[in-house]
């Protein structure tokens, strides 16, 4: 018994070392750094030929550890000019940190022109600056405009953006306003790096971690050896126990699946891509998706959102549906709904084979970055079967719930930004919107996926949390509850 405990326990421990040891290189430097650019300002006008003499001034506030990058949306009505702009960037004290001079026939009309500071700005987060243009020889002819605006484009409509005085446009020391006297800006981009704590601490903390789960395990060894299986040990030797039931179950709701059905486990592969086809022409032609990699973008949202529909729905009956069994034999009641979302997981699994067949078809090609998969499909799992367990436990006692669980499913399909940019989301209430678990992992695998790199620490920490928090309440309802289930099954 005390050796079968040691094995568990070293499988475990053999487990973090190799996943802690592997996460490092494969999350790169982003447990380091992140780069990142601001939102620009759509397009609404522009400013006319910025001609010799001619100013703009244009202040704002810099969001990143070290400024990299300034990127103006520029007009050269459609010719080649030789005016030469003078830039310079200064500080909130008026000393200039950064100056040089532009070539206008470098710059392609609407287009947008990337200024590189060299050197950078290090440690400027939270500081003011302004930047301001002067043209040295232009001409009418031979001049650049620039654009300015106060709205964002969300892929769908234009949301104004309410800019502070502080922030305005200037343009020969008079303020840019629109039709309505509304404040404008620059279509000014801004290019930076942010800084993470985490990346040079990263091998004290595995080290510490790794310490701390070695005491939970001994512990764990010396209860078991007790007679006591409390915790980890506890539920893989009830795995163990009960894997053949487990593999009956799964089996047996993956046949009632498909039963009768002529194609079969074929519609694992079909119902994403028919999902996808008919969401692709509705936001992508009539609702005019501006979103980078659409198809990608939606896909994943469709297999992520399918799963958790699919096993949070099948997790509510788990206890209600064997109830004649649960009457029989005893059988720790979690396994039934562990068994269907397995069961989901395995329709999942089957869901990613089109996902990475489109990924090849858009050219998108895996990266080490796709190697994090398994977390975020972890963190998946967790989320549904915490609210699966939570929901079975809700179906013993109150039968509606399987028609609220309909109505609440449908609106987090909609508050979860499957088929939209999460850009659309008016800035007031974006942080009651990120509460929502599956955007965070929708999040990650879009990262992983689209841009084949890792997220930054922080978004890891909020993907653990808000998906470990209905698992564990999950476990906590369901196992406070269980012993009733009999009385009202």
């Amino acid at each position: 018994m005390k050796n079968k405990a040691i094995r568990i326990s070293a499988v475990v421990l053999a487990v973090y070392l190799l996943f802690g040891a592997l996460f490092y290189p494969i999350a790169g430097d982003s447990l380091h750094f992140t780069a990142d650019t601001t939102e620009t300002v759509s397009s609404k006008a522009a400013l006319g030929e910025f001609t010799e003499g001619d100013v703009i001034r244009q202040s704002f506030l810099c969001e990143f550890d070290d400024l990299q990058t300034l990127t103006l949306l520029v007009g050269t009505m459609a010719r080649k000019n030789t005016d030469v702009i003078q830039a310079e960037l200064t500080d909130a004290s008026g000393n200039v940190v950064y100056s040089a001079l532009l070539d206008t026939s470098l710059m392609k009309d609407n287009s947008e022109y990337t200024i590189t500071l060299d050197p950078i700005l290090t440690d400027v987060k939270g500081q003011y600056f302004t930047l301001s243009l002067k043209s040295l020889y232009g001409t009418r002819g031979n001049s650049v405009t620039f654009y300015y605006g106060n709205s964002v484009n969300t892929g769908r409509v234009d949301v104004p953006v309410e800019i502070e005085d502080t922030e305005a446009l200037y343009l020969n020391g008079v303020r840019m306003v629109d039709d309505e006297s509304n404040l404008c800006g620059l279509c000014l981009k801004l290019g930076g790096i942010n800084r993470h704590w985490f990346g040079p601490l990263y091998w004290y903390l595995y080290a510490g971690v790794g310490l701390l789960l070695v005491l939970y395990l001994v512990y764990l060894v010396h209860c078991y050896q007790k007679g006591e299986r409390r915790g980890l040990l506890g539920v893989v030797c009830s795995l163990q126990k009960y894997n053949f039931l487990i593999r009956q179950l799964v089996s047996r709701d993956f046949k009632t699946k498909y039963k009768r059905s002529v194609l079969g486990m074929l519609w694992s592969f079909l119902n994403p891509l028919l999902t996808m086809s008919i969401q692709y022409v509705v936001f992508s032609t009539l609702f005019k998706s501006s979103i980078d990699n659409f198809v990608i973008y939606l896909l994943s949202g469709i297999v992520c959102f399918n799963f958790f529909n699919e096993a949070t729905n099948m997790c509510l009956m788990s206890i209600v549906g064997n109830s004649t069994l649960i009457n029989k034999v005893y059988v720790p009641k979690y396994i039934y709904p562990f068994s269907r979302t397995l069961s989901s997981g395995i329709n999942l699994l089957l869901s990613l084979v089109p996902l990475f067949i489109m990924l090849l078809i858009t050219g998108t090609w895996p990266t080490k970055a796709f190697l994090l998969l398994p977390f975020v499909l972890l963190m998946l799992f967790m989320l549904s079967y915490g609210v699966g367990l939570i929901l079975a436990t809700m179906m013993v006692f109150f039968r509606d719930t399987q028609f609220l669980w309909g109505i609440c499913s449908m609106l987090l399909m909609y508050l979860t930004p499957v088929f939209y940019p999460e850009t659309i989301i008016p800035s007031q209430f974006l942080t009651v919107y990120k509460l929502n678990p599956l955007y965070h992992v929708l999040r990650f695998i879009r990262s992983i996926l689209i841009d084949g790199v890792s997220l930054e620490p922080k978004a890891y920490l909020y993907c653990i949390l808000l998906c470990g928090i209905p698992f564990l309440l999950g476990l906590l309802i369901f196992r406070k509850n269980q012993d009733k289930f009999v009385l009202n099954i």
